[in-house]
């Protein structure tokens, strides 16, 4: 697929959701902010999947206060 590939980005986020869970709030926020690089260079940056890691790094950021 490629270290690019919008397949990829669904990866980190969904592993960057499991990190958050466990705790592990500096490793899912990294996972977080790669899977939006790749998703906005990939998709624009008006696509609903960018929304969708927004909201989630909003989330984390929120859980961490």
């Amino acid at each position: 697929l490629g270290e690019d590939h919008p397949d990829v980005a669904s990866s980190l986020n969904n592993l960057a959701r499991l990190l958050k869970i466990q705790g592990n709030y500096d490793e899912a926020k990294r996972l977080y902010e790669r899977s939006l690089e790749i998703r906005r260079k990939s998709l624009g940056e008006d696509h609903p999947d960018v929304a969708n890691v927004l909201h989630n790094l909003a989330l984390l950021q929120r859980e961490r206060l």
